[in-house]
């Protein structure tokens, strides 16, 4: 005979985003941080170095898409997947150190290098992420401000099942491109978003032209797989999605891809102290141990894709929102109709 509790029918995944009353938790933490442990400012700064990385990888990714040209398709995908992807991921952190103008002093040097590192993904981004990047990191979970929320219509058409969530990663780009437009307060066109796509057709018609159809197909491939369905996509799922539960959403990521993919993974650390490049995000936790190793963390990127994949309760809806942007929180209409509430950290 079973008991009442073995009986019971479980609980029907989450279909609504998880609200939070308070503004993101960074600031406040890297204040308390930074009380205990000013040392850490004297990690600030920039990385000249990350330009050079970005012309090798830019050269690495041009020189492979040539040395596949006359391959077939299956040695194409398997290359990108094995190779492409991890160069072209590192070039999408690179891009994102650019966006905080952390490779050199000079804003505009710091989009142009930006745009460099962008000419393998084939696709124009770079200076439009900066744009809602910044409102990322000041707006955490604000619906008409963070594009790193899924949108709403975007969670429903994905749902709970396996075969879904892959095809979402898979086409992981797409979904990200859909997010800008509902954004408030940024201007998505201006003229260095006009630069930024004059250089990248520039670039892929060169390909195309001198290196031929195989070799963009590589690098299309390479990017997709950097932030789709692959290890690396599941930095995605690692930085803000609630696997451990509702009390924390952001996680740090300290595995050994940390290497290949320049420290991404320490996404706490960047979070509460953004103006660190990406060479130097490890001394943060090292400085301040008690603040970080204290949370929940992951130690292997292909084990978070597979819980993602396969756990029912781990959807696009496993996010926090908020309506606090710095004033006085206000309870948006959906956090009404069954999501838990998020204490405000102190």
């Amino acid at each position: 005979m079973s008991s009442p509790d073995s009986s019971r029918a479980p609980a029907p995944p989450p279909s609504t985003f998880v609200f939070a009353a308070g503004r993101e938790p960074h600031a406040a933490r890297a204040k308390e941080i930074l009380k205990a442990h000013a040392e850490i400012r004297k990690l600030a700064g920039r990385n000249p170095w990350s330009g050079v990385l970005i012309v090798a990888l830019v050269a690495f990714q041009t020189a492979l898409a040539w040395l596949l040209s006359g391959q077939s398709v299956w040695v194409i995908l398997l290359a990108a997947w094995l190779v492409g992807a991890f160069a072209s991921h590192a070039l999408w952190v690179l891009i994102h150190d650019c966006a905080h103008n952390l490779v050199v002093k000079s804003g505009p040097w710091n989009k142009v290098f930006a745009m460099a590192a962008n000419l393998p993904h084939v696709f124009p981004s770079a200076v439009s992420f900066q744009k809602y990047h910044l409102k990322h990191h000041a707006f955490q979970g604000v619906y008409e401000l963070d594009a790193d929320l899924p949108n709403r219509w975007e969670a429903r058409l994905v749902g709970h099942s396996a075969p879904a969530k892959a095809l979402w990663l898979l086409f992981f780009p797409f979904f990200q491109l859909s997010r800008p437009p509902r954004l408030k307060e940024i201007s998505l066109f201006d003229g260095w978003v006009v630069v930024n796509i004059a250089v990248q057709v520039a670039y892929d018609a060169a390909v195309l032209y001198f290196l031929g159809p195989k070799a963009l197909l590589f690098l299309a491939a390479a990017f997709f797989f950097s932030v789709g369905l692959h290890p690396l996509g599941a930095r995605w799922i690692q930085e803000h999605y609630l696997v451990h539960g509702t009390n924390q959403e952001t996680s740090s990521y300290y595995g050994v891809l940390n290497v290949p993919a320049l420290n991404v993974g320490y996404h706490n650390e960047h979070h509460d102290f953004p103006w660190v490049p990406w060479h130097r995000l490890p001394l943060v936790r090292a400085a301040a141990p008690e603040a970080y190793d204290t949370l929940a963390f992951h130690r292997s990127w292909t084990k978070l894709l597979f819980q993602f994949l396969f756990d029912p309760s781990i959807s696009l809806w496993s996010r926090v929102v908020r309506a606090d942007r710095g004033g006085v929180p206000v309870v948006p209409a959906e956090a009404t109709v069954g999501a838990p509430a998020v204490p405000a950290r102190a």
